[in-house]
């Protein structure tokens, strides 16, 4: 996906067609635009042909062949991560490759800040996850994408959490402790931004939207990089990068960012909650 827009914007700034490309590669215009979309690979042949062709510096070329063949070394769906749906594959990746991740979950706490009880306790209720063998490779696999938050120059990573997602009970109350202090804990890292957005907190727009990520992946030397919004069904995922849909995205971050709480007071508001789940109530004082 990454590569296919790369290639778009070259082909659009060297001003040629799907057809003219199509052309210069001798196949038929429908599989330029499965490239650029990200529904088909490219071989190193064809993009150093494509690179040659749209005038590509030097620089910029480089770094997109090295992308291509990262793309086929990468070998990241064995093991432990092959029990992850191959639909939700992508967004790992692409939250991997993210400069910055803005997040708006609805009802769980997001699987970047799971602790390992919350994760397992989620886990073991997941139709697709059917032995305990199953549930235990997922927990390792979530565990291992956590650790992108401790990269020596990690993502920044912004979210916006519905009281829901610290309201409702995963795992029993000690689990949910354990989770909000581990919450209250990552919200004060430099790179690391959490609002809840509260029941008595102000309407906006997209509240019926449930959950949506917003990930930007960073292009080399002055490219401005490109930006994704994520929305997942209960067995597929869309990926949205057209300027219209993303607008639409943009402006429902922006309009939850206003309505929630900052960033203090939500620390403050996650670490009463929690001391109220390690005392054995779920509800948190006035």
């Amino acid at each position: 996906m990454q590569l296919g827009i790369e290639l778009r914007r070259l082909r659009e700034k060297a001003g040629k067609t799907p057809a003219d490309a199509g052309r210069a590669l001798d196949c038929v215009t429908a599989k330029i635009s499965r490239i650029e979309l990200g529904q088909t690979g490219i071989s190193l042949g064809d993009l150093k042909l494509l690179l040659e062709f749209y005038g590509a510096d030097a620089d910029h070329a480089a770094h997109l062949v090295e992308l291509s063949r990262d793309n086929r070394r990468r070998g990241r769906w064995t093991g432990d991560r092959a029990v992850m749906p191959s639909w939700f594959r992508t967004f790992f990746d692409l939250e991997s490759d993210a400069a910055d991740i803005r997040i708006v979950e609805s009802e769980v706490v997001p699987g970047l800040f799971q602790t390992e009880r919350y994760m397992r306790a989620l886990f073991e209720i997941n139709p697709g996850l059917e032995t305990l063998t199953d549930v235990d490779a997922a927990v390792r696999s979530r565990q291992e994408h956590q650790a992108l938050l401790d990269r020596a120059d990690p993502p920044t990573v912004s979210c916006v959490l519905s009281e829901s997602c610290v309201r409702r009970v995963v795992g029993g109350g000690a689990v949910m402790a354990g989770q909000l202090e581990h919450l209250v804990a990552l919200a004060a890292r430099p790179r690391v931004q959490l609002q809840l957005w509260p029941f008595d907190g102000e309407p906006a727009p997209g509240i019926a939207n449930g959950r949506f990520v917003l990930l930007r992946i960073g292009a080399p030397r002055s490219e401005p990089g490109f930006t994704f919004a994520y929305c997942e069904d209960p067995d597929d995922a869309r990926y949205i990068d057209d300027p219209g849909g993303l607008r639409i995205y943009e402006s429902i971050w922006g309009a939850l960012q206003a309505a929630a709480l900052g960033p203090a007071e939500t620390r403050s508001r996650l670490a009463v909650i929690a001391r109220d789940y390690a005392k054995g109530s779920p509800d948190a004082p006035d």
